[in-house]
């Protein structure tokens, strides 16, 4: 796992921008991408416990698809955002 590589600030600010506007459209399927992308930075940069407050609400307002590639990788981090150390 690396830890703050270069271009993370620039990351942050570019996630946090697609996830405003996600959430001012009203376009969850973006919202969560942006919302995962942006916890697995935070994830990198040793913030788990905020990538997973991001995340977990986000996730749980999908009730169906599941089984998508989305959904999926979202579950995948939240997991691992749940392992201890």
């Amino acid at each position: 796992m690396q830890h703050n590589p270069p271009q993370a600030p620039q990351a942050e600010l570019a996630f946090q921008r697609a996830l405003t506007v996600a959430r001012e459209q009203g376009a969850k399927s973006l919202e969560l991408r942006a919302a995962t992308s942006l916890g697995r930075l935070w994830w990198r940069d040793r913030k788990a416990d905020q990538a997973r407050r991001l995340l977990e609400p986000v996730y749980h307002t999908f009730t169906e698809g599941h089984d998508t590639p989305d959904l999926q990788d979202a579950k995948a981090l939240l997991e691992a955002l749940s392992q201890p150390g």
